[in-house]
């Protein structure tokens, strides 16, 4: 019970600091261990993984220690290269209705750089839409009734890309290795004659896109944990559901030979089950699809934009799995009620 209600505040506190920002940043941004006087501070990049030559948007929240909106608060803001240490640019100092604004930049080439935030203790003893002088140690407030902190980012042109290929070999590698094992097995089988019903195929590729649509979902998790917490702790339990349906859908349809009955009762028992499990499936990934369909056409529920979700690819191979995955259930389903009426005629004769 402890532990439940300590996961419950973690989660709500979680989500109260952070839903200032478009997303909570898990790479370029996040919080500083320090805070500037009675303030803490936030920021975030968009794109995350910034690139060259391309304009970033940098945004900025600085809450209280209890995660509330700040008014009229003035900020001047400094970018330095980290290998000469050189101030590259400033932002002079601004007075803003509240801590979240955001400022564009276009970083020169790949590298280190250090974001200085500077907050104003009395916005009457700061330069006013002016630039203090660079410095070499940058978190100092020498000279200035501020609070400054330091963010450190890194700039590359390919560390997206790689991380994208990573979660797309993730996503692939157990999905095929799967694949390979029941082909192997169906390749047995027809070598050996062994007995193979029609619908054989489609029962594996029911447990396959199965647990395929959950390894996705499983991939995509933390991305969309960083733009709201509750959609990290939904396609979780997504992911596990739908994995849990295909290893049920295993042990419940793939290891009985239902030929080889003729009680009646044995029958009638495994088409229940077979029943439960397969509209637990076609019910889930509905819902699913649904959703899916929902917040690419309107703001999701507590989405901290207010936007419709952008489609990616990853949305589209998941949705793609889930619809082929309706399909096949809905298949067996008229498949194996025609197949227990047929069994239950002969367990009668």
């Amino acid at each position: 019970m402890m532990v439940a209600l300590l996961i419950l505040f973690l989660i709500f506190n979680f989500n109260q600091v952070y839903a200032h920002l478009a997303h909570v940043p898990h790479y370029n941004g996040g919080s500083n261990r320090d805070s500037v006087g009675k303030y803490y501070p936030y920021m975030a990049l968009d794109p995350e993984y910034t690139k060259s030559n391309e304009i970033t948007q940098i945004t900025f929240s600085i809450q209280d220690f209890d995660g509330n909106d700040v008014k009229n608060i003035e900020t001047m803001v400094e970018i330095y290269e980290e290998t000469t240490g050189d101030r590259i640019k400033a932002f002079p100092w601004t007075l803003h209705d509240t801590g979240d604004f955001e400022l564009y930049y276009i970083f020169p080439h790949v590298g280190n750089y250090q974001i200085v935030l500077s907050v104003a203790n009395d916005d009457r003893n700061v330069n006013h839409n002016m630039v203090d002088p660079p410095r070499s140690i940058l978190g100092s407030d020498f000279g200035c009734d501020c609070g400054r902190v330091v963010f450190n980012i890194s700039v590359s042109n390919t560390w997206g890309e790689i991380r994208n290929s990573l979660f797309a070999v993730a996503v692939a590698a157990p999905i095929s290795t799967l694949g390979i094992i029941l082909g192997i097995s169906y390749y047995r089988k027809r070598k050996q004659h062994v007995k193979y019903k029609s619908k054989e195929d489609l029962r594996y590729a029911v447990m396959l896109l199965a647990i395929a649509g959950g390894i996705v979902h499983l991939a995509i998790f933390p991305e969309h944990g960083s733009l709201q917490i509750y959609y990290s702790v939904f396609l979780l339990a997504a992911a596990t559901a739908q994995v849990a349906y295909g290893i049920m859908y295993i042990l419940v349809n793939l290891g009985v030979e239902l030929d080889q009955y003729s009680d009646k009762q044995v029958v009638q028992n495994y088409y229940r089950k077979a029943v439960t499990i397969n509209l637990f499936g076609l019910f889930g990934t509905a819902v699913l699809v649904g959703l899916y369909t929902y917040s690419v056409i309107f703001p999701p529920p507590l989405s901290p934009t207010n936007m419709p979700e952008s489609v990616d690819i990853a949305g589209i191979l998941a949705k793609s799995l889930e619809v082929l995955l309706i399909i096949g259930i809905v298949s067996l389903m008229i498949w194996e009620k025609r197949r227990m009426h047929v069994l239950l005629i002969q367990a009668r004769s």
